[in-house]
Formats: C-alpha cells, sequence, structure tokens
C-alpha cells in the first residue's frame, strides 16, 4: 500500500504540471494571436489613412496632406474612408469586406447588443460566418477613434477572448496624424 502510495506521488506530480504546461502554453497561443488581431486593426486604420492620401495627392493640389486627413475625418456618412464614425461608438473590424467605415464596410459600428466573434475562414480572420469552411473563434476584435486635439487621432485596437471561463484583452494603441 506503501509503494502504491509512493508510486502515486511520484506520477501525480509530472502529470500535474505537464497540464499546466499546456495550459500556459494554450493562453500564450492566443496571446500571441491577440496582439497580432489587434495590431491588424491599427495597421488597417492606418492604410484607410494613407489610401484617403493617395487620393488627395493624385486628385492635386496645394494642401494635400489636409485635404486627406479631412477626409479621413469626414462625415461617417459620406462615402469616403473616415474614421469619425468611430469617435462616439465602438466598431469592428472586418478585412474581407471593402475599405472604408459605415454598414457594408470593413469598419463598422457593433450591434447595440455586442461585436460579432471572428472566424477563421481559409487562414484570415473574418465576421463572416457563412464563408464556406469558417470555423468560429473565440476573439472579438473592437477598433476605436479618439481625437487628439486637433493634430490627431489616438487609435485603440482592442481583442477579447475567453479561456477556461477566464476573460483575457489585449490592446493596442497607436497615434495617428496628417502626412504634413
Amino acid at each position: 500500500m506503501i509503494a502504491v502510495t509512493i508510486l502515486m506521488l511520484a506520477v501525480a506530480g509530472p502529470i500535474y504540471a505537464a497540464s499546466r504546461a499546456i495550459v500556459a502554453a494554450q493562453i500564450a497561443r492566443d496571446q500571441l494571436t491577440a496582439s497580432y488581431l489587434a495590431q491588424e486593426g491599427i495597421e488597417y486604420v492606418r492604410a484607410m489613412r494613407d489610401d484617403e492620401y493617395l487620393a488627395a495627392y493624385a486628385a492635386g493640389g496645394t494642401a494635400v496632406s489636409k485635404t486627406a486627413w479631412t477626409s479621413f475625418l469626414a462625415d461617417p456618412l459620406s462615402d469616403t474612408a473616415t474614421i469619425s464614425g468611430c469617435e462616439t461608438t465602438t466598431c469592428t473590424l472586418d478585412p474581407f469586406l471593402p475599405m472604408g467605415t459605415g454598414n457594408g464596410s470593413a469598419l463598422s459600428p457593433c450591434s447595440s447588443s455586442a461585436c460579432a466573434p471572428l472566424y477563421l475562414a481559409n487562414g484570415v480572420y473574418t465576421e463572416q460566418s457563412g464563408i464556406s469552411g469558417a470555423v468560429k473563434t473565440p476573439f472579438t476584435r473592437t477598433v476605436r477613434a479618439f481625437a487628439v486635439a486637433s493634430y490627431g487621432e489616438r487609435i485603440v485596437s482592442t481583442v477579447y477572448w475567453s479561456f477556461h471561463g477566464s476573460p483575457y484583452w489585449i490592446v493596442v494603441t497607436d497615434y495617428l496624424t496628417p502626412w504634413q
């Protein structure tokens, strides 16, 4: 009986340590994925700003940077890529949709109940559940914009997820300014 007890203790310790190591590895994997998803949110908004600059540059004029920045911050009901709609509400990002903001665009306000979870479809994270082979993930991404005086925007991209009943989140913040 004593030999069995000693053997159980000798085996139980390493098994417990291995199970904790597996859980730690799963949490680290999710943190890495979430940090990439949050950074993608920042990069997408930066691409929206750059797109406006390139459009204004192609159109010509004397105040290209100011024109592009004004378009970037324009009214969310316009047809241009704007960020101001994400100053008043939390937005979600779906790179499968056309660049811009508003309903039907990549950056759109969350519904009144909650932001949509992300699905993994063909190696791309999206909010589109109807894509063939799309698998629901535990991640939800939000993007917010906050005006910083008259010279910039603070962009906050957050990814939330839950693992074994514990909530986790990653927040990435960046500041965007006009080109010149």
